[in-house]
């Protein structure tokens, strides 16, 4: 007899189910796989925050930077790409940080 598949859920899994299946997994007390859980998650803040070091790897699945985005000046009579034929002006942008999220070798080639 073939060994009967688990469903494929379409739907991401939640923080709670997510500890369920590690726990299960590991043979960890949920306890513990949520303490993990939220032991890593604060070292990505530590890590991305302005006294950290700017990125944080997770070795083997992804790497997430913080990456500063330059400011944009003011433009004006700028074609609207909505409306052909009309001009609007653009305001000035600050300079800010964005979170890059960068999948690496190992979760390439799972895809």
């Amino acid at each position: 007899m073939a060994k009967a598949e688990k469903k494929t859920n379409k739907k991401p899994l939640t923080k709670s189910q997510m500890i369920v299946e590690i726990a299960e997994a590991t043979n960890l007390a949920k306890k513990d796989v949520a303490a993990v859980v939220d032991a890593l998650g604060e070292e990505i803040k530590k890590s991305i925050s302005k006294k950290g070091a700017g990125s944080f790897t997770f070795p083997g699945l992804l790497k997430i930077e913080k990456k500063l985005v330059k400011a944009k000046p003011a433009k004006k009579n700028v074609p609207n790409p909505l409306k052909p034929g009309t001009f609007t002006d653009r305001p000035a942008k600050p300079a800010h940080y964005r979170v890059k999220v960068k999948p690496l070798k190992a979760l390439k080639d799972v895809v």
